[in-house]
């Protein structure tokens, strides 16, 4: 039985963009679609104590980045 899964992994982090009141986080959708375009799959939230998202921790292949893209 053979596993596929990769080896090495890289991360990244995205901050949910704020209303101007800084209260409010804007959807992420557009960023998140983005970053799925590329191989980022979102994998875990980090919150702020007493509540809101802080960082949205996403993951891909380590290789993933060196794939060429088909844009046709």
């Amino acid at each position: 039985m053979s596993d596929n899964r990769p080896s090495e992994w890289e991360y990244r982090s995205l901050r949910p963009p704020r209303e101007p009141t800084q209260k409010e986080a804007r959807d992420p959708i557009e960023e998140l679609n983005e970053l799925g375009a590329e191989g980022w799959e979102l994998v875990e939230t980090i919150e702020y104590t007493g509540g809101g998202t802080k960082y949205l921790l996403l993951k891909r292949p380590a290789d993933a980045g060196e794939r060429p893209r088909d844009d046709g």
